[in-house]
Parts: structure tokens; sequence; C-alpha cells
């Protein structure tokens, strides 16, 4: 009888220490084990987006925030790190180690708790690209099966770079190279022993040794992988000291990291303009023009305008109401005051490299929180009087000067509209006339009645057909062409400003300057130019527009220490303001206006309310840049002539006056 017993517990023994390798042949036959979503690892990767001067902007992803490291740029001494504390006969074992499970079962067994886990790296990496979280023998059974199938079809140095571009290290991080990104600020090749520490660490219970979260407890988790390595005999003495001592400084981000809402928000756009839709996905690297600090004192310098123009607003209005209540006693009954809704009050402002186009600061709004709504591309606006440059450059190129007078009178037009007969009696800001005046000073203090005059001179065809080379879009064929009716987006004026500053050189506005997908270079900017003037009669304009700022309606654009140039534009019933300017090098575009189309207060002329903008921004542009080129260039072929003791500018094209110009006086000159 206890040989029969004997044998029984024998053939127990056997069925039971086979019992394991038959589960795991029955397993093997019935399910398929597809590891091909690690084989050909195609992971979703965020998308970078950085400044003209290589510093972040942003990050862009769907759900998981990765970036990705290939082996060969991940420093050996992370590998050795990894190895150590998760799995030291990574390199000699088929993907499963049987001896560690064994040993983890008999001590799970001692301690009557499960004390000890036995997964190596692959199984970790199938377990987390594969399986589910659900804890039972059946997914332990296909995580065995899926380790050694996948051992067979990657090498072990493709199994690393799978897992440490796979597997989560917190805070929200995909991958070592996000981590290293996220929690030092650092490549991975930057980094110091005891920060790979803390990574490789990480794996095993991201939430509790995340260092943002619990950095003493991440700092002990770091110093027994640094422990481990010094057993192996992997780090000397020194180096182990070292490492235990180092306290590393971490960084709680946020994953987004986006510092120009603006600039994301558009590359979006114009990536979905350029047909790619995988812009969160595809791990894209965008070098935008983009220069973060003028980006930031630009939006600092329209929010600045704009609590300026509320404020100056709130002065009027308690003077106006004073005013209201003193007529009231008097019995006046006529006097109104203006109802102004400033709460749709907003502003825009874009700025450029005059010569290259390179989009430097694009603001939409004076809070993006507020409003993301971007008028600085989106936004279409008449540009009013910031419009009369363009016809000004048409009379200089056809051999106008500033000295040439035009006539400032007011004229009655009469017109016909759906049958109606209709009388348009334009006037001057200023109410008045000036008979006879010199076009710089008629453009100066952009004067309405002079400009139309100018319009009928040149012939309103003509000028029309001239104006084609601006490239202007949408061209009213009438008169109100004087006054700027067509509507434009900020960016738009900005790139018919640049015939202006870039010395008769108009260039597209570019936002991207470079896009890389991993080692390939997808898309490189081309600056587009298009050939407007010669340099001699852009620099008659400029000249011009220089005194706009220095003694003109622009006076509150003005900046100390640099040349500057632009033109003010206020629509009728001061529904927008406009500055548009450039300095040397840089040309910028400010604009003010209710989102409603509704009237500003009747005194935020463009000159009021964009020119401390445009003042503000360039100042800031001086302090961060102080070599910034400060005079404009006069170019070959510019005559100088002093008229009345004023400085004039001619060309072979606008032509000096004939014989003895130097003592003549404006009446004199009437050519």
């Amino acid at each position: 009888m206890k040989k029969v017993l004997k044998r029984i517990f024998i053939v127990l023994f056997i069925l039971g220490a086979l019992s394991p390798f038959v589960l795991v042949a029955y397993y093997w036959v019935k399910y398929e084990y597809d590891v091909s979503s690690l084989v050909d690892y195609k992971p979703e990767v965020t998308t970078r987006i950085y400044d003209k001067n290589g510093e972040k902007i942003a990050n862009i992803f769907h759900k998981k925030h990765r970036y990705y490291v290939p082996f060969e740029d991940i420093p050996p001494r992370i590998i050795e790190a990894l190895v150590a504390i998760e799995d030291t006969t990574f390199f000699e074992h088929s993907g499963v180690n049987f001896d560690a499970i064994f040993r983890a079962i008999i001590k799970d067994i001692k301690a009557r708790k499960m004390v000890e886990g036995a997964s190596t790296i692959t199984q970790q990496l199938v377990k987390n690209k594969l399986l589910t979280r659900e804890k039972k023998i059946s997914r332990k059974i296909k995580e065995l099966i899926y380790s050694y199938k996948l051992e067979h079809e990657l090498t072990k140095e493709q199994i690393l770079e799978r897992y440490l571009n796979e597997i989560y290290f917190g805070h929200g991080y995909y991958g070592v190279k996000t981590a290293a990104d996220g929690y030092f600020h650092k490549k991975l090749s930057d980094l110091t022993l005891k920060e790979m520490a803390i990574l490789v660490g990480l794996p095993k219970a991201p939430s509790t040794y995340a260092p943002t979260k619990n950095y003493e407890i991440s700092m002990g988790r770091a110093n027994r992988v640094i422990t481990r390595m010094h057993t192996l005999g992997w780090i000397d003495d020194a180096t182990y000291e070292k490492a235990l001592a180092e306290s590393p400084t971490v960084y709680d981000d946020t994953l987004t990291q986006n510092r120009a809402p603006f600039i994301v928000d558009e590359v979006a756009r114009r990536f979905r303009k350029m047909g790619i839709d995988d812009l969160k996905t595809g791990g894209y690297e965008i070098y935008t023009t983009v220069d973060l600090r003028l980006q930031n004192a630009a939006r600092e310098s329209l929010k600045y305008a704009y609590n300026l123009s509320l404020q100056r607003i709130e002065k009027y209005k308690i003077k106006e109401e004073k005013e209201l209540q003193k007529a009231a006693e008097e019995g006046n009954d006529e006097f109104k005051v203006q109802d102004v809704n400033v709460s749709q009050l907003n502003g825009a402002l874009v700025s450029l490299d005059s010569k290259t186009g390179d989009i430097l600061a694009l603001v939409g709004s004076v809070d993006y929180k507020t409003s993301s709504y971007n008028r600085a591309t989106q936004g279409r606006r008449q540009p009013g009087s910031a419009f009369k440059p363009f016809i000004y450059q048409v009379a200089i190129d056809l051999g106008y000067s500033g000295a040439t007078m035009l006539v400032d009178n007011a004229q009655t037009y009469e017109y016909e509209k759906n049958g109606e007969e209709l009388k348009w009696k334009p006037r001057n800001y200023e109410k008045n006339y000036k008979g006879l005046i010199p076009l710089r000073e008629a453009l100066i203090h952009s004067r309405n009645l002079a400009t139309i005059n100018l319009v009928n001179e040149i012939g309103l065809n003509q000028l029309l057909g001239e104006l084609k080379k601006f490239n202007i879009k949408n061209i009213p064929n009438d008169l109100s062409i004087s006054l700027g009716t067509m509507s434009m987006s900020p960016l738009e004026l900005a790139k018919y400003y640049t015939s202006f500053s870039n010395y008769g050189v108009q260039v597209d506005p570019h936002l991207i300057y470079s896009i890389d997908q991993g080692a390939n270079t997808i898309y490189e900017r081309e600056v587009v130019e298009h050939n407007i003037t010669v340099p001699t009669q852009s620099f008659i304009m400029t000249s011009i527009l220089r005194d706009v700022v220095n003694r003109g309606t622009g006076r509150r654009a003005r900046v100390r220490g640099i040349e500057l140039a632009g033109k003010t534009g206020t629509t009728n019933n001061n529904v927008d303001g406009w500055f548009a300017g450039y300095s040397p090098t840089i040309e910028t575009v400010v604009w003010f206006g209710n989102d409603d189309n509704s009237p500003m207060y009747k005194r935020e002329t463009g000159g009021r309310i964009a020119g401390p903008a445009f003042s503000t921004y360039f100042t800031n542009v001086l302090n961060l840049y102080p070599q910034v080129k400060r005079k404009f260039d006069i170019p070959k072929g510019i005559i100088e002539v002093k008229i009345n003791g004023k400085k004039e500018y001619f060309s072979e094209i606008s032509k000096p006056p004939r014989g003895d110009y130097k003592d003549k006086t404006e009446d004199e000159l009437l050519f």
C-alpha cells in the first residue's frame, strides 16, 4: 500500500511540476500572438515648436506626450542603470528569466505575500504595449509567450529602444527623452548619473517615485539604483559617492509648455492648409521665425496701450458726465454723451523682419484667455488713412516729390446708388483747408482732401492700374480708395508695407522657417520677393513717413534713439485705429477696434490708441537688442535739397527744381 501511495505522489508531483508548461503549451496553440505593433513600432510622437533662437514654444500631442530617441542616441550609462535595477541578466535570457521567477515564487511563499517581481524588461514592454493590466494567470502566460516571440523578432538593442520610448515615466511623460526634458530640462547626453538613476527608477511605480510629487522618495529609489550599479562593479567608488551626494533640480512644468498660444494656433492652421493632418502625432520639429522675447514684448505693448485707452475713456466719460450735468442745469437738453461699449475693444500686433518677411511677433488679441480669435491674421478691417502711402507712392513713382504742391480744398461729389442721386462731401479731420500744401505735408498730416485731389490729378483709372503692382486685394473702383475703404488683416497690411520698409521690394510673410521629421527636412521657407519700385523712390516715401512720426499724426509712436517711419489710420466714426510703421530693419502693424464694428470713443484715433503700442514695442526692441540698426540708409541716387531751410529729397525720377533751387520758397516750386 505504501508503495502505491508513493507512486501516486510521484505522479502527482510530476503532473504538478509539468502543469505550468502544459498551460503555456495550451495557450501557445489556442491564441494568436501578434507582436507587429512592437516590431513595426510607430508610436504617437509629440510635435515641438521652437522660436528662431531654438527656444521651445510648445509641445503639441494627442493623448501621450512622447519624444522619440533612437538607440544610438541613448547614453550607455542609462542602459547600464536600467539593466542593473530591472533586469541584470537582460542580455543573457530569451525574454523570460525562469531563475528569477522561481526565486520570486520561493520568496513569495516564505513571506506569504507578493514581495518580489520577476518580470524582465521584455516582459514589462509586452505588458505595457500588448496586454491589459488584469491580474490573471492567463495574462501572465500570454506575457511569457509574447516576450519569447518578441525576443526572436527583435535584437536586444531594439527591445531597449522600444522600452525606453514606450514606458511611462510619470508626470505625463512617455519615454526617457521626454522625462529628461520635462524633469531636468536636459538632453539625454547632458544628464548626470543621479538624474539617469532617477529616470530608470520611475517605471516600477511612476506616481510614487515621480520627483515632482515625492522628491525624497524618488532620491531614495535613485540611490538604490546607484548602489546596485556599484555592487555589480559597474561604477567605481568615486562615481558612486558623487552620485549619492547629488540633489538634482527638478522642474514641474505643464506638458504643453505653451508660451505663445497665438503662434501655436497659427502653426496648426498653416499645417492644415498644407494638408498635413498628423500635427499632434507626427513628431515634427517646427522652427518658426518668431522671436519669443519680441513676442512677449508685443503682447505686453498691446496690453499696455489697451489699458491706457481704457483709462482715457474713463476720464473722458467722467468729464462728459460733468458737462452733461452742467448742460442739464442750464436747460440744454441737446447735449449728448457717447455710449461706448468698452468690453468690445480689442487689438492685434504683427511684427516682421523687413528684408525676409519673417514674422517676429504675432499677437491676435489683448488677452488670449479671454479671446483666442486671431485678429492679426483673420480679422479684416478697413485701414483708413494707413492706406494713403500706397497712393502717394504711385505719385512719387510718376515723378511727384515731397515738394510737389497739392490742392487742399473742399469739393462735393455727386454719384448714384441704387437709382438714387447722392452727394459726398469729404472733409479733413481737422475740419479746415490749406488751399495749397506740399505733398510731404499732406501725408504727414493725413489731409483727406489733398489726397482725394491727388487721386483726381493722377486719374482714377491710372491709379488703379499702378496700384496692381502692390498685389492689394479688393481695391474699390471709386474715390473712396483715397480713404482706405477696402478690408484687410493686419498681417496683410504688414506684407504690403514691406514695399516701403524694404526699399521697394515687397516680401511675403513667413511664420515657419523649417519643418523636420526625424532626420528629414520636409519644408524650408524661401524668401519670395516682388519688385514694386526702385530704392530711391521708396526712400522718398520713407523720408515722409519718418516725418509722420517725428512731427505728424504719428508723434505718439516716436522712440528716442532710433529712426522710425509710419502712418496712422483712423476710419469713419473711429471704428478702427491703426499704426503701420517700421525701423531700418523691423516693420510693425498695430490695430485697435471694437469686435462688433461699433465706434470706439470719438477721440481714439489711430495715433492715439495704436501709436503707444508701437512705441512701447520698439522701446522693448531697443532694450532687448541694443545693437539693432537705428538709422535708415540713403540709397545711391538721392539728391538732397534745402527748401525754406528744410531738407527735401529728389531723384532722377522725382527731379529737383531747375536752376538755383537752394533758396527757393514752396510757392516758387510749383512744378
